[in-house]
């Protein structure tokens, strides 16, 4: 996607903008898509609830027990799942579940309605059993679940729906960074690669203050140096001033800058120079008055290890066996179409860079190996400085296309998750080759198990540049998560379905 930007200004321009001026006319959507979650809530949840009531008993009479010697009126189960839906309702209002700070990216947004939707739960629990009031637990136990998995499915929609209009630069945050020309183009670069992150960089205040001139290698117009700040939000409509460095800043000028700031409409983000680390191993203490980030070295609990190893046992093991037809079929088409094994072997490097030997079915002519040395030096079209791809490799036989295409050649490697040597999720296998010209930071991927399939593999395979392909690797590494392992999951699934890019 191109973003577009606000136009330049020339210097008289920008100074002749009073700081009190309102600024341009932008749409505030933020209410607007509150209300829709509101609305949507409220539909699922009367649905589910009153759903969950009539499955367990029926349109007839329904009757809550208190205390033994009173019953309730036979509408008393309507009257209380009213109740119910009202307070989860007031539950996810409470928990800024509708925040825009947390709707369209990220995982805190599902992580509210979750955690709302168990404490509410386990609230009327502790209500029952204090006043002895006899609740149906069939009642509950199929409003719960239904429940949590109708509202993180409701969420997921509307996520799909504002994220393809910030794609086209709607309904996002009008971001203008403050900083050094360097910090500023790097930050803009980020946010640009992830438009559904929900910020949109309209302009950039830096020491230089070249009005009428763009940051270098970017098309972000530089509006102004850091004293004009204020004027700059005028021109520009921004509702976001992040500031991506402070070395240029005088002392006070981030405190200045947060309190002429109109609250509650603006706001001021701090970007940190350290980039993909974020979840639970950042963390802000204030020391000696100080609000001091703190960034935790990544670590791997036994418990983490353990869940993600019961994780890939239980889901590869399953996989085979409802496979095992489609895999016996793939087998005997790749053995029938030409000449060599079904399975092609090959040596691979995985955690703490140790080698194992990684299977796949066999996509390419017996002797592709051979072939190599003369595809490198005049075909390559694809791929990227360390790894090699072609878009239309010859080697490649009429079945091993069609497996590659929808990722079926790298079933097999189910086995290695099996066997330990790999896992469901996690960064790219790399060869020993590759591994020869990895830089020393590059190393740290091998702190996780390579995965069939990964944020690699998600978010643009051999398209992406080999920054782009360490840095998702890495982030993987650092800031790995069982519940970001089952998105990827996910996303690998749509992926497959809707095949593109050419597998690794």
């Amino acid at each position: 996607m191109t973003t577009t930007f606000i136009g330049t200004q020339d210097a008289t321009e920008l100074d002749s903008v009073d700081p009190t001026a309102t600024p341009p006319t932008v749409k505030n959507w933020r209410p607007a898509y509150a209300r829709r979650l509101i609305l949507s809530d409220l539909l699922v949840l009367i649905v589910v609830v009153f759903g969950a009531q009539v499955v367990w008993f029926g349109m007839g009479n329904a009757e809550v027990a208190m205390r033994d010697d009173l019953r309730i009126s036979e509408l008393s189960y309507w009257a209380f799942s009213t109740v119910l839906v009202l307070a989860w309702m007031w539950g996810l209002s409470l928990i800024d579940s509708r925040s825009h700070r947390v709707v369209g990216t990220g995982m805190a947004e599902y992580r509210r309605v979750v955690d709302c939707s168990v404490r509410l739960f386990g609230y009327v629990a502790i209500i029952g059993f204090l006043l002895r009031i006899d609740v149906a637990r069939g009642f509950l136990l199929i409003s719960l679940p239904v429940g949590i998995v109708a509202l993180v499915l409701e969420r997921w929609l509307w996520r799909r729906w504002i994220n393809t209009r910030r794609r086209r630069g709607e309904y996002s945050a009008r971001v203008l960074l403050v900083g050094s020309e360097r910090s500023v183009a790097e930050i803009a670069n980020e946010l640009r690669r992830t438009p559904e992150a929900g910020y949109l960089v309209v302009g950039a205040c830096v020491p230089t203050g070249k009005v009428a001139d763009t940051i270098p290698g970017t098309s972000i117009p530089i509006m102004g140096a850091v004293s004009t700040i204020d004027r700059a939000l005028a021109v520009t409509g921004a509702d976001t001033v992040a500031v991506t460095s402070t070395d240029d800043l005088p002392a006070r000028k981030v405190k200045e800058i947060s309190w002429s700031l109109e609250a509650g409409r603006q706001h001021l983000v701090l970007a940190p120079s350290i980039i993909d680390i974020a979840g639970p191993r950042l963390h802000t203490r204030p020391v000696a008055g100080l609000p001091l980030i703190h960034v935790e070295t990544p670590r791997f609990s036994g418990g983490q290890l353990f869940a993600k190893r019961m994780v890939d046992l239980l889901l590869s093991l399953g996989a085979l066996i409802i496979l095992s037809p489609v895999l016996l079929f793939l087998a005997l088409a790749v053995r029938l179409s030409s000449p060599g094994p079904v399975l092609f072997q090959q040596t691979r490097v995985g955690l703490r860079g140790r080698e194992f030997t990684m299977l796949k079915f066999r996509t390419m002519v017996a002797n592709a190996e051979d072939l190599l040395p003369e595809l490198v030096t005049g075909r390559r079209d694809a791929g990227n400085e360390v790894l090699f791809k072609m878009s239309d490799d010859p080697r490649v036989t009429r079945v091993g296309r069609v497996m590659r295409r929808f990722s079926l050649d790298e079933l097999p490697q189910l086995l290695n998750v099996v066997g330990g040597s790999m896992s469901l999720v996690g960064p790219r296998p790399p060869l020993p080759s590759e591994v020869e010209k990895y830089a020393d930071h590059v190393h740290r991927r091998f702190l996780a198990k390579p995965g069939i399939t990964g944020a690699w593999q998600v978010g643009g395979r051999s398209t992406l540049s080999w920054e782009e392909s360490v840095r998702l690797d890495l982030s993987y590494v650092e800031n790995w998560s069982l519940l970001g392992d089952l998105l990827i999951l996910l996303k690998t699934i749509r992926a497959v379905i809707a095949p593109g890019a050419t597998a690794h």
